[in-house]
């Protein structure tokens, strides 16, 4: 059984008999989502670290996307609620790229790569993609690839 998802069952227990109803509704939303994850396709089998990591990026962004949609509804309680569930989320995720190593990462991509211009973007993103491997967001990613493409 894969070591994050042991990690998230334990936690989970400490969650709650600590009572914490915050830490435990998401903990149980994250494992829900894992065991999903596990049952889809034709047949079941078990996630390792990596695809336990991926559903939890996917969750942490439905977080984000849904406390951006309360709060431009004027739901702030609502709001508040999806981004400490995020901020749970996140603790189980490799911290993010600051935004100095991210241009780094991407200038080196753009010279392996031979890049002049947008039109080979996607050559760009591909290369840096593997180098982040879930340390950035794509849409950070893209923005600075923009940038320097542009």
């Amino acid at each position: 059984m894969p070591d994050l998802k042991d990690q998230l069952r334990a936690d989970l227990t400490t969650a709650m008999k600590a009572r914490d109803e915050l830490r435990t509704a998401t903990l149980r939303m994250v494992l829900a989502a894992v065991s999903a994850e596990e049952v889809s396709g034709k047949e079941a089998r078990t996630l390792d670290d990596d695809e336990v990591q991926a559903v939890l990026r996917r969750e942490a962004k439905k977080r984000r996307e849904a406390a951006d949609a309360f709060a431009a509804a004027g739901r702030a309680e609502q709001a508040e609620r999806e981004r400490a569930e995020g901020e749970v989320v996140a603790g189980y995720l490799p911290a993010q790229l600051e935004d100095a190593d991210l241009a780094a990462l991407v200038a080196d991509a753009v010279t392996r790569t031979g890049a002049s211009g947008m039109k080979d973007m996607g050559r760009v993103m591909g290369a840096v993609q593997g180098a982040v491997a879930g340390r950035a967001e794509g849409g950070r990613v893209a923005a600075e690839v923009r940038r320097q493409l542009g």
